[in-house]
């Protein structure tokens, strides 16, 4: 089997990959009843009768903060502190890829698909875990959605995969060349840097 033969192969079990990622997303979208929820207009809508037994079981944010060791509370402020560089890094990332993208004719990654706030509003969470939760989610998100603004840059830079497996991919990394084979670098670099078909809006 040639190098062509393999990078099709390849290209193609990537697709079905994604395919059975969609297919999955669908089923657990079509699991709501059971999780007591809707979704409508992008928010979720719950059952009243789940609501008034949800907040029935919340708690006060003393008796939840009791529950972790103390030495645990006082690293809190370590935590927030790293929100300053996540809102810098949030808005300069931002403004690279609506300057450089375009130029670059890399579709702009959709933020709103990557920084998800949805959980800090749940009906059975106390006012510090809400705190918490829209940390995380904020947090969270702001580093999915730069690894992705990153992984496109690095396609169009160089799109070279590493020596040795990585432990987490992102999503481009499958469509880079392999490591030290020239050839096919040098032969398809302008092709691939072009290669963002799959990207669906």
């Amino acid at each position: 089997m040639d190098k062509k033969d393999i990078n099709s192969k390849i290209e193609k079990l990537t697709l079905q990959i994604k395919k059975l990622e969609e297919e999955l997303i669908d089923e657990l979208k079509s699991k709501e009843d059971e999780l007591f929820y809707t979704i409508d207009n992008g928010k979720a809508h719950f059952e009243e009768d789940v609501i008034k037994k949800g907040k029935q079981k919340i708690i006060s944010s003393l008796k939840y903060l009791s529950s972790f060791p103390f030495l645990a509370v006082l690293t809190i402020p370590f935590i927030w502190l790293l929100l300053i560089p996540a809102f810098i890094l949030d808005l300069t990332v931002t403004i690279y890829q609506y300057v450089c993208f375009p130029i670059y004719k890399i579709p702009i990654v959709k933020r709103k698909d990557y920084v998800i706030i949805d959980r800090y509003n749940l009906f059975y969470l106390d006012r510090i875990e809400k705190i918490n939760c829209w940390y995380c989610e904020y947090f969270n998100g702001v580093i999915s959605y730069i690894k992705e603004v990153a992984a496109r840059t690095e396609q169009y830079w160089c799109p070279i995969k590493h020596s040795t497996d990585i432990k987490q991919k992102h999503s481009r990394y499958d469509k880079f060349f392999k490591y030290g084979d020239y050839k096919t670098y040098r032969e398809y670099l302008e092709k691939r840097r072009d290669d963002f078909n799959d990207v669906t809006d």
